[in-house]
């Protein structure tokens, strides 16, 4: 008995998230994006999750990398600049983040084939709107402070399990 090691307690399964309100529904989503593209959306609620899911739900339907990239570069200027958060070299709009994240949900989605915008997004959202620092396993440096890699795409430079 004195060689056992002391564990943890048991807790049982992590309870299941509350689903963001604009993933209720069509229309909650609908209302979500554009209150996003009218700038009308709290700072609060612009969360890596919301970034997932405008992301999701302009690249339903096999849209290509480049115009969902587009569409996300062209809002969150637009959106960063509406509430108060200055683009610059050290803060808010950040181009290899943007590029990397519409890859990961451009290739989630082809391979998941929702029915539904309503579907892609809360597909995307539930695999990766906890995953902020996906990023940090595809580069060797600090991409998120890198000026450089905030005005510019920076491609990763490692290489993954899955990609091999």
């Amino acid at each position: 008995m004195s060689n056992l090691l002391p564990c943890s307690p048991v807790t049982g399964p992590e309870p299941p998230r509350e689903r963001p309100p604009y993933l209720v529904d069509g229309a909650s989503l609908d209302a979500f994006v554009a209150a996003w593209r009218a700038g009308t959306l709290p700072k609060p609620a612009w969360t890596h999750a919301a970034h997932v899911a405008v992301c999701a739900y302009h690249a339903w339907r096999d849209v290509p990398l480049d115009e969902v990239s587009g569409v996300m570069r062209a809002g969150i200027l637009a959106y960063n600049e509406t509430v108060g958060t200055a683009n610059s070299a050290t803060s808010g709009y950040h181009e290899t983040l943007t590029r990397f994240w519409a890859t990961v949900v451009v290739s989630h989605l082809a391979a998941a084939q929702p029915h539904s915008r309503l579907d892609a997004v809360r597909s995307a959202v539930e695999v990766f709107g906890e995953a902020r620092t996906l990023h940090a396993g595809y580069y060797r440096g600090d991409v998120v402070r890198d000026p450089v890699a905030r005005a510019t795409w920076v491609p990763p430079d490692l290489v993954t399990k899955q990609d091999k």
